[in-house]
């Protein structure tokens, strides 16, 4: 008997040769015992919907969606999007369903998940969350429910976080502003960062002072290395600095889930990232 001619899967973004999600589809995909491809798919502004539409018509079963287009994603499956995709605004998961696009997020999900994993300070927390672009749209309702005791958004342009912002009328203890308004009394339990700073090789530009005791800084990118927001935040006071790999993995393990109705464990597949991450000659992830 012939195996079954695996079912095809991709992330598309920008920049997209770094991703680590063919591999961890791959793991999830012999953890569960379903054959599949992944590859990633690069595109421009100018390209993306032509790419993700290409991709379907041939066959496609899913697409993940990464910087700069989980907008984008939103507006092609508006049509059809969960209660989740359609508060945050992006979509990160798209699959074709009866010939229509459908879309969810599931940034915000992996993100509770990895942080809870980390034990990160969210009842009752202090959270500032640095950028205002969908990786931030993404995972601000979860973030909200967790009953953290305040919320603040800051941007490079005060007028985009403030715009997010307003997007929520009725959360408790949210608010916005630019970066250099990013200092809060007594600073901050949890500093999250939801830009793509960390693959230009810089961090944002934040002013000192921002950490309270105890706090822990996590930044949304991953690779072998300390990211520049984690080198930023150490020397800032954080207590803990952590990468965006676990957040990674879990968002991943909800697309699959989506996608195939198994749900892979995770933690597993993180571990087994993380040593490859750190094996001689990796470089960045």
């Amino acid at each position: 008997m012939s195996a079954p001619f695996p079912s095809r899967y991709a992330v598309i973004g920008n920049p997209v040769s770094h991703s680590r999600s063919p591999r961890i589809h791959s793991l999830f995909g012999a953890q569960t015992g379903r054959a599949l491809s992944y590859e990633r798919l690069p595109a421009t502004a100018d390209t993306f919907v032509r790419t993700v539409e290409g991709f379907f018509d041939a066959g496609g079963s899913g697409l993940n969606v990464t910087v700069p287009f989980k907008q984008d994603a939103w507006t092609l499956a508006r049509a059809h999007l969960s209660p989740r995709a359609r508060r945050a605004g992006a979509v990160n998961t798209l699959w074709r369903r009866d010939g229509a696009l459908h879309g969810c997020n599931t940034d915000g999900v992996g993100l509770v998940a990895d942080l809870r994993r980390l034990q990160a300070p969210l009842q009752g927390a202090r959270i500032l969350l640095v950028g205002a672009g969908g990786a931030a749209r993404g995972v601000l309702q979860p973030l909200l429910e967790t009953g953290c005791a305040s919320l603040r958004i800051v941007n490079r342009t005060a007028g985009r976080a403030r715009e997010l912002a307003a997007a929520w009328p009725d959360a408790h203890g949210l608010s916005a502003g630019s970066l250099d308004e990013a200092r809060g009394d007594g600073g901050w339990d949890l500093v999250i960062n939801a830009t793509a700073s960390s693959l230009g090789d810089a961090p944002p530009a934040l002013p000192s002072g921002l950490y309270a005791p105890d706090a822990l800084a996590y930044d949304m990118m991953y690779g072998a290395q300390p990211t520049p927001f984690m080198r930023q935040a150490a020397s800032d006071g954080a207590a803990r600095a952590e990468d965006g790999l676990g957040m990674l993995v879990a968002q991943a393990a909800e697309s699959f889930f989506i996608w195939h109705g198994a749900r892979p464990d995770a933690a597993p597949v993180l571990a087994e990232l993380r040593a490859e991450l750190a094996a001689p000659g990796t470089g960045k992830g």
